[in-house]
């Protein structure tokens, strides 16, 4: 994408970097960069020893709890004998 560069190119962004960061920061940067680097090898190198099976348990789980779904009763209702009223 961006070719190779030459040396003028490369020093012309030393430049820019040097005016921009100053030169007492650019050590920290480094140090931080390498440190960052460090870190990701060390976690790619990591994830393959990383075991990510679950440990066998040794009680056997309990069934899943099945909810019930219960339906109300309807009114009792008693038929009303001519004359008389249900009370």
């Amino acid at each position: 994408m961006f070719g190779s560069f030459g040396w003028m190119e490369l020093m012309l962004i030393l430049v820019i970097v040097l005016i921009i960061f100053g030169a007492g920061k650019i050590p920290q940067l480094g140090e931080g960069l390498g440190k960052a680097i460090k870190g990701f090898k060390k976690s790619v190198n990591e994830a393959d020893a990383i075991d990510v099976t679950p440990p066998p348990s040794e009680s056997p789980e309990a069934p899943p709890v099945q909810v019930a779904q219960t339906q109300a009763a309807p009114p009792d209702t008693a038929p009303v004998q001519s004359g008389k009223q249900a009370k």
